[in-house]
């Protein structure tokens, strides 16, 4: 990899930069409600866009890489870090190509931001006001926080700490939870019984037991260990199976799933405030100031 990055020819580094701007083009085309031709980028950069069906299948797909990339760079030491800027400074010192990949990352940005406010609009009902869904704190809130998660997610693991908290010191937010189990069987099984668990506790206040527990503990979440969790907090187990086999645990994933795919999730946590859209586990502070963006329109209320 090193060296691939490093030895890069001036003409790759020249197709490099002019397939940037061609879709920096594309892309401010769209946005200004112009029809840009996507089978001809496609023929022409199909190192990039070869795998994609449309333009919004490309920007979902350079989306989901650059959540990727995000998510390897908080796991990297800072050792690890400095080696990455070093390698990719040397790479990608052109200037006329840094520049070009900034202004793709603002519209890229812009667009996906613009995607997602649409998204949120058309399917609000089901996202914040599903009778499906588990709802905390203040169910009138002026703000409402949703949460997609998987109990097998090491990362939703510590995030739980950040809800737990904005729970805790905002009286006025809503917290929203979806099960969104994408990480293998296991989280299905776990998700399945979650579900069931909510059924017979509208409350909110048994699930959140069961919720932190789960969450809170080490190993791979499955049904086992979720059936064994609700018995500890002291569910009805007769019917926590009944529930389980009830077409109502079915039409709640299938909601979860519909509404991820809208917004173009695939990984958790991933958090929809007002409407914004943020993916990862991206710290307390700064859930704190998408929240008040939404209440206030700024980062400090």
């Amino acid at each position: 990899m090193r060296e691939s990055l490093q030895n890069l020819t001036p003409e790759q580094l020249e197709r490099t930069r002019q397939m940037i701007r061609d879709l920096n083009r594309a892309l401010k085309e769209r946005m200004e409600g112009g029809e840009p031709d996507f089978e001809a980028f496609q023929r022409q950069y199909p190192e990039l866009a070869g795998g994609a069906k449309d333009w919004d299948d490309l920007l979902r797909q350079l989306a989901q890489g650059m959540a990727a990339m995000r998510s390897l760079w908080n796991s990297m030491s800072s050792e690890m870090r400095d080696q990455l800027e070093q390698l990719l400074g040397a790479a990608f010192s052109d200037p006329a190509l840094q520049e070009a990949m900034n202004e793709l990352d603002k519209r890229q940005t812009a667009a996906q931001a613009e995607k997602h406010k649409t998204a949120i609009k058309q399917y609000s009902g089901a996202l914040f006001s599903s009778p499906r869904q588990v709802v905390l704190g203040n169910p009138n809130g002026n703000v409402t926080f949703v949460e997609f998660f998987d109990y097998n997610c090491g990362y939703c693991k510590r995030a739980m700490d950040d809800m737990l908290t904005l729970l805790k010191d905002d009286p006025k937010l809503k917290v929203v939870l979806k099960e969104f189990p994408v990480l293998g069987p296991g989280s299905v099984e776990a998700a399945q019984v979650a579900i069931a668990v909510h059924m017979q506790d509208k409350t909110g206040k048994k699930y959140l037991e069961f919720h932190q527990k789960m969450l809170g503990s080490r190993g791979e979440a499955n049904k086992a260990r979720a059936m064994a969790v609700a018995k500890d907090i002291g569910l009805d187990m007769a019917r926590l199976e009944k529930d389980m086999a009830s077409p109502e645990v079915k039409a709640t994933l299938q909601e979860s799933f519909k509404l991820a795919e809208a917004l173009g999730l695939n990984g958790t946590p991933s958090y929809v405030i007002g409407d914004n859209v943020v993916v990862g586990a991206v710290g307390l502070e700064a859930l704190k100031e998408k929240v008040n963006a939404s209440r206030c329109g700024k980062p400090s209320c």
